[in-house]
């Protein structure tokens, strides 16, 4: 079993942008505990980050026949693209959307969630623990097999 673990704009900067909000742990410690959760249940990770939203949407394309689920923490563009939308629709891989702060607690305008339409789940508020919460539910959720 393969997953793909995508970070859109600014979560490169975890650790320095608003640790109030999103905690202290860097980028670099968030692919650390995700590459050894990975190891940990036997299934294989990728990880990719942009700031850039045809790069993600580049990514999720990519990801079709070679990818059993996807992890997304699309940042920014959970509240405004309809591409990242249309991209996880486009390719049918079960997809958990991950979010490391509460939205559902902060601004009117991250209430709203375009992509979260085309994922099986979404989790919220659990920090960086949320990526290793979203990848358990994909391996339960594919019974521990390649879904290809």
């Amino acid at each position: 079993m393969k997953l793909l673990v995508i970070n859109g704009p600014n979560l490169n900067l975890l650790g320095i942008r608003e640790p109030g909000i999103y905690g202290e742990q860097s980028y670099e410690t968030l692919k650390s505990r995700v590459k050894a959760h990975a190891k940990a249940r036997g299934v294989e990770v990728e990880l990719y980050q942009s700031n850039h939203e045809g790069d993600l949407v580049d990514c999720i394309q990519q990801a079709y026949g070679h990818t059993d689920g996807i992890v997304i923490n699309p940042g920014a563009y959970t509240h405004t693209s309809i591409a990242l939308l249309d991209a996880v629709k486009a390719v049918s891989i079960p997809t958990v959307e991950v979010h490391i702060s509460d939205v559902s607690k902060r601004e009117a305008f991250r209430q709203v969630s375009y992509i979260r339409a085309a994922c099986v789940k979404t989790i919220s508020g659990h920090g960086i623990s949320g990526y290793l919460e979203a990848m358990d539910f994909l391996i339960e959720h594919n019974g521990g097999a390649p879904c290809r």
